[in-house]
């Protein structure tokens, strides 16, 4: 059964950004607006706030805000690569068709959050915690998912290749239409896992069995 999965709350008319707050401060909050086509750089902080937000076409890099929190956020096309987002808390967050290679959320917790057509590869999702979120249609090579929580969480039509399960607890969690050749995964946490008939041979390995 998919999971339920609450949209963001963002009134129709934000205001654009117009205020020139950067480089953020720790504890800074900011509300009701959009902000598009922007590169922002070196941004060092910890437990920044946005709540009721779109990002559209935005570049992060070399920036680290860890404790970021988020309610209500659209990114749409964005940048997030390689940026340090450890210990931050997401809800009712979507990021669409949004670049997330090498991002770090380790130890983060999403509720509610829909990952759609972004680039995830070698993400690290590290001891997080999730609940009602889902994977569409995305990249997830080499992503990074040791020992984190998964309840009610979907992946769906996703390439999550030599992506790492160890740790989780796979019972309930379809992957069956997702794209994968191995993955690494502890063989006690795979009880309940669904996968496709065509996907079983990727965890002969794991029982001990040749395959002839």
């Amino acid at each position: 059964m998919k999971p339920k999965i609450e949209a963001p709350k963002i009134p129709d008319n934000l205001t654009p950004w117009d205020r020139d707050v950067f480089p953020l401060q720790p504890k800074d909050e900011f509300r009701l607006f959009s902000i598009s086509d922007m590169v922002l750089e070196g941004q060092e902080a910890a437990k920044v706030s946005f709540e009721k937000a779109v990002f559209k076409n935005v570049t992060v890099t070399d920036s680290s805000l860890t404790g970021l929190e988020l309610t209500d956020v659209v990114f749409d096309k964005c940048d997030l690569s390689n940026v340090c987002l450890t210990d931050s808390f997401f809800h009712r967050t979507e990021f669409r068709h949004c670049k997330l290679i090498g991002t770090d959320f380790t130890r983060s917790r999403f509720q509610n959050v829909r990952f759609v057509g972004c680039s995830g590869d070698y993400a690290a999702f590290r001891f997080c915690k999730f609940k009602q979120a889902a994977f569409e249609s995305s990249s997830l090579i080499s992503a990074d998912y040791s020992h984190s929580a998964l309840p009610k969480t979907w992946f769906t039509a996703c390439r999550i290749d030599q992506a790492n399960l160890s740790g989780c607890k796979l019972e309930g969690i379809d992957l069956s239409d997702c794209d994968f050749g191995g993955l690494m995964v502890d063989i006690e946490d795979l009880n309940g896992c669904i996968i496709a008939p065509h996907q079983a041979s990727s965890f002969a390995g794991l029982l001990g069995l040749i395959i002839k």
